[in-house]
């Protein structure tokens, strides 16, 4: 369990299910040919997961005594797992997911995408490193970074395929997924934000330079209620002008309860935010929001099949 921890292996497992999702509840149902047979896009995944695993790791290493006053109860490198062997298994998961990386590159015939899981990997490192201290730019990087793992599925599975007579289909499909992977980057960056608030204090004692800290809790509380229009908005247009529009009932309503209902909830119990507490509880909201936001490409795919 304590190794489970390590990894965060509840945010590995939305992070597989979400990439299973795009791939076999949107993809699959187009009919038409993709560039990875089952067993490929499972390395895919495996790929994507392990070097987030890494990621994860080598940041539970340096953030120890900011989680050390944050949240206690969740570290475990230095009491139940050595250093040494933390260390290890990042170098482990990393070397893995490059290594998946740098093969799947060579099937799909485009050797030079296995620098996308180098930089990636990179990134991570120094992100948890000295980039995590670095005002907003930790949150932009970890959204970016979580929004690109649904952008890589068009690049493994349709970019190798794509050819002149189907190339307007491919862009529209990875069009799709490009407004799921910008729907993903603002929510995470919002919940970036909302984790900020909420690890303040620890954050606060450790020297860091996150936004709540150089503004203030509450003007900080103010600017994601702001932002929070941003999504509320976004939603609430395109269930209007492609859901509603065509007919989608079921996809619309959907919407409605999953997704735009729980952002009005976030938005409305954000403005009287103030504890640690809170700030968990929207995050955790959020969280859901993203998992059900996912979902609904599922959802928008089978009510366009029922209607048809």
């Amino acid at each position: 369990m304590n190794y489970l921890k390590l990894i965060r292996y509840q945010n590995l497992l939305m992070l597989a299910l979400m990439q299973l999702i795009f791939r076999y509840g949107f993809l699959k149902l187009q009919n038409i040919p993709l560039a990875l047979n089952h067993w490929q896009f499972g390395l895919l995944v495996l790929a994507t997961v392990s070097i987030a695993a890494g990621g994860y790791i080598i940041n539970n290493i340096l953030d120890v005594q900011t989680d050390s006053e944050n949240k206690p109860e969740s570290v475990v490198v230095g009491k139940s797992i050595s250093e040494t062997k933390a260390y290890n298994w990042y170098i482990g998961f990393t070397v893995l997911g490059v290594a998946v990386g740098f093969y799947l590159s060579n099937v799909i015939d485009k050797p030079n995408f296995a620098s996308i899981f180098i930089i990636i990997a990179a990134t991570l490192y120094f992100y948890a490193t000295s980039l995590k201290q670095s005002l907003l730019i930790g949150n932009f990087i970890v959204a970016l970074l979580l929004s690109f793992s649904v952008i890589i599925i068009g690049i493994f599975d349709l970019f190798p395929i794509t050819k002149e007579e189907n190339r307007p289909l491919m862009s529209l499909l990875f069009g799709i997924l490009l407004d799921y992977a910008i729907f993903a980057f603002i929510l995470n960056c919002i919940r970036e934000i909302v984790k900020d608030l909420q690890d303040m204090e620890g954050d606060s004692n450790q020297g860091m330079n996150t936004l709540p800290i150089a503004f203030g809790k509450v003007k900080t509380t103010k600017l994601v209620f702001v932002l929070s229009l941003i999504p509320i908005l976004l939603i609430a247009n395109y269930i209007n002008t492609n859901l509603f529009a065509s007919g989608l009932f079921f996809a619309t309503l959907y919407g409605l309860v999953f997704i735009l209902a729980p952002l009005l909830y976030f938005s409305i119990k954000l403005w009287s935010a103030s504890t640690s507490g809170d700030f968990h509880h929207l995050s955790t909201i959020l969280k859901w929001i993203l998992f059900f936001g996912i979902l609904s490409i599922v959802v928008i795919n089978l009510n366009i099949r029922y209607n048809a």
